[in-house]
C-alpha cells in the first residue's frame, strides 16, 4: 500500500437537524483512483464541497499531504493542490475552449493586471507560455482541435473533458471528479475511463471519483469508499466491494436491478 495523500477522519456536517455527513474517514492513496460511491442522498458531493472548504465540517479533519485543510479558504485550498469538477458543468461558455483551459494557468502567473494590460515582455511571454500549457493538457486529454471553439458549442461529453482539462491546469495533486460519466453512452463512458486513467499517469495527480457508473468505478478504481445516509458503509478493493452483502444490499442490488430489466 502506498501513503495516503489524503486523509479524512471522524469527518461530520450538520444543516440544522440534518446531519448530512457522520463520523466519515478514509484515505486516498498518492497517485491512485479512489472511488467515492452510494445512493443519491448519500453525502458524496458534501464530502466534496467539506475538502473543498465550500462548507466547513462540524467536526473532523481532512489532511492534505499531512497539511490540515481545516479554515482555509476556498482559493487557499486550490493553491494547496486540490482541484475539482462539478455534477452540473461550470465553463465559461462565451470564451474559447483555449481560453477556459488558460484561465487558472494565468490566474497563478506572477505578473499582476497592469504588466499584462500594457503587454510587457514579462506578461507576454507568460501569456505564450500558458497557451502552450493548455494547449499540451487539451492535447492529452483529446480536445485540441475544439481549442478556438466557443465552450458552449461543445457537445456534451466534450465539455466534460473540458472542465477536467481545466481542472487539470490548476496543476493539482488531488483532482476531485464528481460523476464526470452523467450523461454519457457507454461508449463515451469507456473512453472517459481511458482518459482518467492516462490523466492520472501523465499529470502525476491521486484522483477521488463520485459515479454512478458502476462499471467504470470497477474498471479503474484501485480503492472503493461506500457511503450511505452520510456514514461509511464498507471500503475496499472492487473485488471486495463487488462482494460485499451490504454494498449489494444498500447499492450495488439496485443496479443489478436495472440491468436485468433493460
Amino acid at each position: 500500500m502506498s501513503e495516503p495523500l489524503l486523509e479524512v477522519r471522524d469527518l461530520s456536517r450538520m444543516f440544522g437537524g440534518i446531519r448530512a455527513v457522520e463520523g466519515l474517514s478514509f484515505d486516498a492513496e498518492r497517485g491512485r483512483v479512489t472511488g467515492l460511491i452510494g445512493p443519491n442522498g448519500a453525502g458524496k458531493t458534501t464530502v466534496f464541497n467539506l475538502i473543498t472548504a465550500v462548507y466547513k465540517p462540524t467536526s473532523g479533519s481532512i489532511r492534505l499531504g499531512g497539511t490540515d485543510l481545516a479554515g482555509r479558504r476556498p482559493d487557499e485550498v486550490v493553491r494547496s493542490g486540490v482541484s475539482r469538477t462539478f455534477q452540473n458543468i461550470r465553463l465559461f461558455n462565451r470564451m474559447t475552449c483555449l481560453e477556459n483551459v488558460m484561465t487558472p494557468i494565468l490566474a497563478r502567473a506572477s505578473c499582476g493586471p497592469i504588466a499584462s494590460l500594457f503587454g510587457t515582455p514579462s506578461a507576454r511571454r507568460e501569456q505564450s507560455e500558458a497557451r502552450e500549457r493548455a494547449y499540451a493538457i487539451m492535447r492529452d486529454i483529446g480536445i485540441e482541435e475544439s481549442a478556438h471553439r466557443a465552450a458552449s458549442t461543445l457537445p456534451y461529453g466534450l465539455q466534460r473533458k473540458l472542465e477536467i482539462a481545466r481542472a487539470i491546469a490548476c496543476s493539482p495533486s488531488l483532482l476531485l471528479l464528481d460523476e464526470p460519466a452523467a450523461g454519457m453512452n457507454d461508449s463515451e463512458t469507456r473512453e472517459l475511463g481511458e482518459t482518467i486513467v492516462r490523466i492520472r499517469h501523465d499529470f502525476d495527480v491521486t484522483i477521488l471519483l463520485i459515479e454512478h457508473h458502476i462499471q467504470l468505478i470497477m474498471n479503474i478504481c484501485a480503492h472503493i469508499v461506500v457511503m450511505e445516509r452520510g456514514a461509511l458503509l464498507a471500503s475496499g478493493s472492487p473485488d471486495e466491494i463487488r462482494e460485499d452483502p451490504r454494498v449489494v444490499d444498500a447499492y450495488l442490488g439496485r443496479h443489478r436491478d436495472r440491468r436485468s430489466a433493460r
